[in-house]
């Protein structure tokens, strides 16, 4: 077996405290104990990672390893410990320790109540939600979800709590009361903590909620700007005048200016959608010019009236 640097075993300085060699030994242990992490090498990272720890856990032990380097990487290789260690082991029970090839039954159960205590293995554990259940010492945690949340243009501008009800197998229904946040956009994903799925003795998984917008009668979202189109009269357009726009808010009058064509756009700065911790985005009306599918016999005379008058000729 060669030297190993336990040290850079477990990531830490030659001069970390006890404190962090736990921190660091905990995190690793966490990220390769094979029942977490079933990538080829993890259990050999596992078993290496315990190695380090346990010389560098016990100040006594720690002190040798510092003093003996060289001595110790012979000790590793040839079986014979150098002067001063021969009290030293890594033997987890079992009569098999770390160099002997594994852990053997007992061993791995003894590890483990020196290393989460004995809690660890019948349902409490330092580690919190996730460990310490189950007949193998580990909990499993629950998977996260996604669904989808419909919501008008009103609603994802304004935000808000919203009550929704949601069908589960076996369990019937259950209903969450949602915060949107204001502003949110399409595709973007709303987190519920814990509202997953179960977990077997762990902590339940999120419930991601994707966001779908329903069609706006009036209104088009682009990027935070808002589109509408507006429909004007000939004599609107005309002459101007007050007509109706459509915004989040409800309709507002707004003046459009005499001599209007269809097309022109007329900007509402600020009363478009809503940007967290922003400003809004721009509202663009264009004006739609409508005539009548139909005419009276008074309206058809003004018109003739007015082509026979008018000097203003739409194709040159």
């Amino acid at each position: 077996m060669e030297y190993k640097d336990y040290y850079q075993v477990l990531g830490v300085a030659k001069t970390a405290s006890q404190d962090d060699i736990q921190k660091a030994y905990k995190k690793l242990a966490r990220k390769f104990h094979p029942d977490v992490n079933r990538e080829a090498g993890a259990e050999d990272r596992f078993k290496e990672i315990g190695e380090a720890y346990e010389v560098l856990k016990d100040p006594e032990k720690r002190e040798k390893y510092d003093r003996f380097g060289s001595a110790w990487k012979q000790a590793q290789q040839t079986g014979a410990p150098p002067p001063g260690w021969e009290n030293i082991s890594f033997d987890f029970g079992g009569g098999q320790g770390f160099g002997g090839g594994g852990f053997g039954a007992s061993g791995f159960s003894d590890f483990f109540d020196m290393l989460f205590g004995a809690g660890a293995r019948g349902g409490g554990s330092p580690f919190g939600a996730g460990f310490g259940s189950g007949g193998r010492g580990f909990a499993t945690a629950g998977q996260d979800q996604e669904s989808t949340i419909r919501l008008s243009l009103e609603e994802a501008a304004r935000g808000g709590p919203r009550e929704l009800v949601f069908s589960e197998p076996g369990s019937g229904r259950r209903t969450l009361t949602v915060n949107i946040p204001p502003g949110v956009k399409p595709g973007g994903k709303i987190r519920l903590s814990g509202q997953g799925g179960k977990g077997a003795g762990g902590a339940a998984g999120d419930l991601y909620l994707k966001v779908e917008l329903l069609p706006h009668p009036e209104l088009r979202l682009d990027g935070h700007d808002l589109h509408a189109t507006v429909a004007v009269t000939p004599w609107e357009a005309a002459l101007g005048g007050p007509v109706a726009v459509p915004t989040l808010a409800g309709p507002i009058t707004v003046k459009i200016p005499a001599g209007s064509s269809s097309g022109k756009r007329i900007r509402l700065k600020g009363k478009g959608f809503p940007v967290p911790k922003g400003e809004p985005g721009d509202l663009f009306a264009e004006l739609r010019i409508v005539v009548p599918e139909s005419l009276t016999t008074e309206e058809k005379e003004l018109f003739e009236q007015l082509s026979r008058v008018s000097k203003f000729r739409a194709r040159s």
